[in-house]
């Protein structure tokens, strides 16, 4: 059987497509609603389309690598993982250490009380003389550290529980990000409130190594989120599972 030359161009493009093809081994806690996290023994969200929709763009596979969301930096450091998705927050520290994609979530930190509780912490200044919980390996703990009351204020790190003993009364409250605060208000049953405005903007992004083979990864992705941000492929992720575009700055 005689094969074309467009046949045979066709197959070479195949061929090199596939060989040039990466796994990108991308961190998460998998425990993180709705961003990261396992339904019916599937796991899924925000992070997990997004980063899937990058991999359509790169041509690269995806293996998602689950693990308690304070070990997550560790395993990027010793090239375990190649990136992080997990709502990771830019600060200076990280900046420092790690080569970042441009943003793709923009937020803010938001203090969340026990139903009932909201008046007792209009504004961070209320925080004084209460214990306030943070997840463990989060920026949360050094954005509460920076406030000009810091020193007044009992940060208690959790790996877990954080909600459930904020609805206890075993802490006054807990600050995570104002997106996810209110997510996890709406799905779960733990009576929970948001306490004042959200402070602190927080832009999220994905880490690599800070080396020649992270950088390139970097610049890579990044392209392919310019690619989803132009094409409204980003927001429609976004607005799935928030019924609004958390991706652009307000």
């Amino acid at each position: 059987m005689k094969i074309s030359a467009a046949a045979t161009a066709l197959a070479l493009s195949v061929s090199f497509s596939a060989a040039q093809a990466e796994t990108l081994n991308v961190g998460m806690s998998g425990g993180y609603f709705p961003f990261t996290f396992v339904k019916l023994d599937k796991l899924q969200g925000f992070e997990v389309d997004f980063v899937n929709a990058i991999a359509a763009e790169t041509g690269d596979e995806v293996n998602f690598v689950t693990m308690s969301f304070s070990g997550l930096i560790g395993a990027l450091e010793i090239g375990r993982i190649d990136t992080i998705a997990n709502q990771i927050t830019i600060t200076p520290e990280r900046e420092a250490k790690f080569a970042f994609s441009q943003a793709y979530v923009f937020d803010g930190a938001q203090v969340v009380v026990k139903a009932g509780n909201e008046d007792t912490i209009a504004s961070v200044e209320d925080l004084s003389g209460k214990t306030v919980a943070v997840n463990l390996g989060s920026n949360f703990e050094q954005l509460l550290n920076e406030l000009p009351n810091a020193g007044e204020i009992d940060i208690r790190t959790y790996e877990s529980n954080i909600a459930q003993d904020t609805a206890l009364g075993r802490v006054d409250a807990f600050v995570m990000d104002r997106v996810s605060s209110g997510q996890l208000i709406a799905e779960s049953p733990l009576p929970l409130a948001l306490a004042g405005k959200s402070f602190s903007q927080i832009r999220n992004a994905l880490p690599f190594r800070n080396d020649d083979s992270g950088v390139e990864l970097r610049n890579k992705i990044d392209a392919a989120i310019v690619t989803l941000k132009e094409n409204g492929t980003l927001t429609e992720i976004s607005e799935k599972w928030f019924g609004t575009d958390i991706t652009v700055a307000e």
